[in-house]
């Protein structure tokens, strides 16, 4: 008999028919003589219920079926008599795959704290909630490829490994062979990255954008797909230490063609993931409903989880500068109550509290801002004619803030050699403006970052939760 899934065995139109699974116990009821079993395969949300009678199926084995053990189960696919299905299965032969002893089984049948959850990632992909969040994972996923590769563009592989740090910031991880415990030095008692692997020094990447570029100025349109990393010692529900992330770079976009196609982009996946994972947002919907009750009456979402996807979806984003949003800000009764922990003028680089007001109180719908002052943004944004600004785009989602950052690049070699020379990268980043010293091009790109989109879709508030195995300060269990 070939292997089948629940999400197969659920789908089935007919009955009185041998079928054959295999999953792990979320539950089980009944006596020595009958037990009744939840099943689940990791396939779908839904369980399928096992009935195992001593008539068919050894006392023995029936006492080891138990919270957490694995069995594989051959049988009868009937109708139901119970309320919370409609099929089950009638077992006619088991086998314990692996068994689990109940009291120490982590995962028992009762709701358990996230953060309990987290300690024990390594079995937490075993409940409802974490079983539908990487299933939504995985369509978005999916769906990220299929969105590129149906506009034309090519995935791009970015290295790891890198000698540049495209952000600027320095919170970087270091990539090294050498003995910690006997560093080599220079004459002058500084380490001697000559004697490492690449001669250099080397760090895991913080972005693939300067690479991807690279590749959009010779294939046109291209997209990074992959995991990044920063060092920054932030312990918070926003930050983790290995991320991942995807970044388009389009050549021949300017800066509306840059927004114009993250809105697109965004509403495609949403759109995937509500045709596509109804059964699991349906759950999320649910238990984000039960999160936000608990929340005081001010902090409570106006819109239910799929109310807002839906939303999403339908609606334009709002598009306005980062000046206007400034203005905004300033005559706010936030603003004016004196209500925002951080302060509100021109120039400064926008907090959360701040996007998010513009996002759910102001427009109350996604918001683009564009054209940030210069000093706040990158070296390799494109400038403005004022002088004062640069074609910076962040795209503003609401309970979460930024969700993209991107902008037009500087393809102008003279001013970005002005720029890398004021931070000390024009030798460094020879190969950089090697691209704006033959033929170059009016080009764009965004870094979208995938967990922030699960925690979107899904309504999750802590970023821990929408990755198999979290990465933060003080964190690499697993």
């Amino acid at each position: 008999m070939p292997k089948q899934q629940i999400k197969q065995i659920l789908a089935l139109q007919d009955f009185e028919m041998p079928v054959e699974v295999s999953g792990w116990v979320r539950n089980r009821r009944g006596s020595k003589n009958v037990a009744f079993v939840h099943l689940n395969d990791g396939s779908c949300q839904k369980n399928i219920q096992i009935v195992v009678d001593a008539a068919h199926i050894q006392e023995d084995l029936i006492k080891k079926i138990s919270i957490g053990a694995c069995i594989k189960v051959s049988g009868t696919l009937v109708a139901s008599q119970g309320s919370e299905q409609d099929r089950e299965i009638l077992a006619t032969r088991l086998i314990i795959l692996g068994e689990s002893d109940p009291e120490k089984y982590p995962l028992q049948a009762k709701a358990h704290s996230m953060e309990f959850l987290r300690e024990n990632a390594h079995l937490r992909t075993r409940t409802a909630t974490f079983g539908a969040i990487f299933r939504v994972r995985h369509a978005l996923g999916f769906a990220v490829h299929q969105y590129f590769n149906e506009q034309g563009f090519y995935y791009w592989q970015s290295p790891i490994i890198t000698a540049s740090d495209a952000e600027g910031a320095g919170e970087t991880f270091r990539v090294t062979t050498l003995d910690l415990n006997k560093l080599p030095k220079t004459d002058d008692n500084r380490i001697d990255y000559k004697e490492d692997f690449f001669g250099r020094e080397a760090n895991l990447t913080v972005s693939g954008q300067l690479e991807a570029e690279l590749g959009a100025l010779g294939l046109g349109l291209v997209y990074t797909f992959g995991p990044t990393f920063r060092a920054e010692n932030s312990n918070t529900s926003r930050h983790l230490s290995e991320f991942w992330m995807i970044e388009p770079e389009m050549a021949f976009y300017e800066a509306k063609d840059n927004q114009d196609l993250a809105e697109n982009f965004l509403r495609y996946l949403i759109k995937y993931a509500l045709d596509n994972c109804k059964d699991d947002l349906g759950f999320l919907d649910q238990r984000f409903a039960k999160e936000e009750q608990q929340k005081k009456k001010e902090e409570q979402s106006e819109m239910g989880l799929l109310e807002k996807l839906r939303f999403v979806v339908e609606n334009d984003f709002e598009r306005l500068t980062y000046t206007e949003a400034i203005d905004i800000l300033l005559d706010s009764k936030p603003h004016k109550k004196k209500k925002f922990k951080y302060p509100v003028a021109w120039g400064i680089d926008l907090q959360s509290e701040h996007e998010r007001f513009l996002v759910e109180k102001h427009f109350k719908k996604p918001v683009i801002l564009s054209d940030y002052p210069k000093e706040i943004k990158a070296f390799y944004m494109k400038q403005n004619d004022d002088g004062k600004t640069v074609r910076a785009m962040d795209v503003l989602f609401p309970g979460i803030g930024e969700i993209i950052g991107g902008s037009q690049r500087e393809e102008n070699l003279e001013k970005l050699k002005q720029k890398t020379d004021e931070l000390g990268l024009t030798e460094e980043l020879w190969w950089y403006l090697d691209t704006r010293r033959f033929g170059t091009a009016p080009h764009s790109g965004f870094g979208l970052g995938f967990e922030r989109l699960v925690q979107f879709v899904t309504g999750l508030s802590n970023i821990r939760d929408v990755i198999p195995f979290p990465r933060a300060p003080l964190s690499a269990d697993f």
